[in-house]
């Protein structure tokens, strides 16, 4: 019943996966807006990545079908004509025969006739295999590893969706400080212009004006081209068509991403999906270990045989003559008893490969710890970062605003308003570099805590 569910699902994905190769043709012109977490469902769904895995799922499924096929009974029927145009003599002593006859008397006999027919049941059960019982018993931890690999490739599409979700984000909150300061720098400059035909600054106050202003547009190009190519890369990552319209409808909040970091206490190493595939995968081991173990011991089968030939010079087998029928059964016993050492050396190896996983899943928990402790500094420092440049910001910001009143009321200069426009640019700047490595570093704090 779980497989025919499971082949279900499996339809259920190529006609998606159909659906997907027709819309990437032919994208649709209505506009999608998704949140995050609709982003990271959408993925979920369609990725490439995500959808090959739950394939595999699948066809590991499929093969513990087919090992479970070993434990019932094999079956199989044949059926044999024969046509004997010349049939093969042997020479006799026809004396054996006829004592009147010399010894000696050689005469040439046919055995069989010309036409043979004959239809046969083979029917084999095994009764005792240790490779079939040990891989009878390995088949639940095998599907729980392929399950495990989904698992382990849908935290690795949110990872990602989530990063280029916010990196685009990041773009779209950069692009709106970027217009507020290109709205005020035009509007310094168009002042700037009529206060230089009333011949009260001189060419070059407007000179530097138009610099600082062709500056800030080449950089508004600039954080419009990272978004185009960010946003095509989310489209990636989710599995979209390049060419379906997107928007983003969530925001970022500085209070959510500068907040302090969770209580970790409770986090154990079974939270990380790359450690729980590795206890998986040191089961899988166990049982090779124990397949190999249990070559030693011997196999028991039960085997019947059933059929009916007939023979005779003219073709009229469709005709009520007699058919001979027979039947047998048997047991067969298979003992091992010496094999080259070969056994012994695959035991050998199914140990090595064993003491291995637990070498993988002692390096595993290493790389758990130097991942949360890589994580949780780079997420503070990202956050005090984070917060700094915010308050250098606001500070460039003020500075700014007291130059544009010393420059309105003539007692500032434009080389101190160009001065205060770039220092406020350059801890904008800093401040977006500041934003998006606290959203990594938080999304990287989460996966090494397994909290995604």
């Amino acid at each position: 019943m779980q497989f025919k569910w499971k082949l279900i699902a499996l339809t259920g994905t190529m006609v998606q996966f159909l659906t997907y190769a027709n819309a990437q043709q032919q994208p649709s012109a209505e506009m999608a807006r998704f949140s995050v977490q609709e982003a990271v469902q959408y993925a979920l769904t369609h990725q490439y990545a995500v959808r090959n895995a739950k394939l595999e799922e699948l066809y590991t499924i499929a093969r513990n079908k087919e090992v479970s096929g070993l434990a019932l009974p094999q079956v199989s029927a044949s059926g044999t004509f024969q046509d004997n145009p010349i049939i093969q003599k042997q020479l006799i002593d026809a004396s054996n025969f006829d004592p009147n006859v010399p010894k000696g008397t050689l005469v040439p006999f046919a055995f069989g006739l010309k036409f043979n027919a004959a239809g046969t049941v083979n029917i084999n059960q095994t009764l005792f295999d240790p490779s079939v019982l040990v891989a009878l018993q390995a088949r639940k931890t095998l599907e729980e590893l392929a399950r495990k690999g989904v698992q382990k490739s849908e935290i690795d599409v949110k990872t990602e969706v989530y990063k280029a979700y916010y990196n685009v984000v990041a773009a779209d909150k950069a692009l709106a400080i970027l217009d507020e300061t290109t709205q005020r720098i035009r509007k310094t400059l168009d002042e700037t212009k009529e206060i230089y035909k009333n011949g009260l600054v001189e060419k070059l106050d407007v000179d530097r004006l138009v610099v600082q202003y062709n500056n800030i547009q080449s950089e508004v190009v600039r954080i419009r081209n990272l978004r185009e190519v960010g946003l095509a890369a989310l489209k990636f990552q989710m599995g979209m068509p390049i060419k379906q319209p997107l928007e983003l409808t969530d925001t970022l909040g500085n209070d959510a991403l500068k907040a302090d970091i969770q209580e970790t206490a409770g986090f154990n190493y079974s939270n990380r999906i790359e450690y729980q595939l590795m206890q998986a995968q040191k089961k899988t081991q166990e049982y090779n270990l124990k397949r190999y173990r249990m070559e030693a011991l011997p196999s028991l089968s039960a085997f019947g045989q059933g059929g009916a030939s007939r023979q005779t010079n003219s073709f009229d087998f469709f005709q009520s003559q007699m058919w001979y029928g027979y039947v047998s059964w048997g047991l067969n016993l298979n003992i091992p008893i010496f094999s080259g050492m070969q056994r012994r050396r695959r035991v050998d190896q199914a140990m090595i490969d064993l003491k291995q996983a637990d070498l993988e899943i002692e390096n595993i928990k290493n790389v758990i710890d130097l991942d949360q402790v890589n994580s949780t500094t780079n997420l503070r420092n990202n956050i005090t970062t984070l917060e700094n440049q915010e308050e250098n910001m606001q500070l460039a910001k003020d500075v700014h605003a007291t130059t544009m009143i010393k420059y309105r009321e003539g007692v500032g200069s434009s080389l101190e308003v160009i001065t205060a426009e770039t220092q406020l640019l350059e801890a904008q700047n800093n401040y977006f570099t500041a934003l998006f490595n606290v959203i990594v570093s938080r999304i990287e704090y989460m996966k090494a805590y397994g909290k995604l």
